[in-house]
């Protein structure tokens, strides 16, 4: 679930508003976004995955809020770590480039 928009790294791009299915963010004029129903977040990670500056973080408990500290120094290290895991991160290459199995589609037709 949603559990954090970092007002210190967020530039207010709102690109997480426009990619999140189930509009769990509001847009704040000139601020980070707001999670205005955290409920709503069915943990897709897609705000996080989107985020160009890692502001977020959602975390991976889907059921209930888990209340974080934004502040709180190993978090912030978390803040990304699904991108980073998946190879979504600048200058990765991502794990479905390294997956070679599509040759195998090629090679039927």
């Amino acid at each position: 679930m949603i559990e954090i928009v970092s007002a210190e790294r967020c530039t207010a791009c709102n690109i997480c508003v426009q990619v999140c299915p189930t509009n769990v963010f509001e847009i704040v004029k000139d601020e980070a976004p707001r999670i205005a129903r955290q409920n709503d977040c069915q943990t897709c990670f897609m705000c996080e995955l989107y985020c160009p500056e890692d502001a977020l973080y959602v975390a991976p408990v889907a059921d209930e809020p888990v209340h974080v500290n934004a502040q709180d120094e190993k978090l912030k290290s978390l803040m990304g770590s699904y991108k980073k895991s998946i190879g979504w991160s600048k200058g990765q290459t991502s794990t479905a480039a390294r997956d070679h199995s599509f040759e195998l589609l090629l090679r039927a037709h």
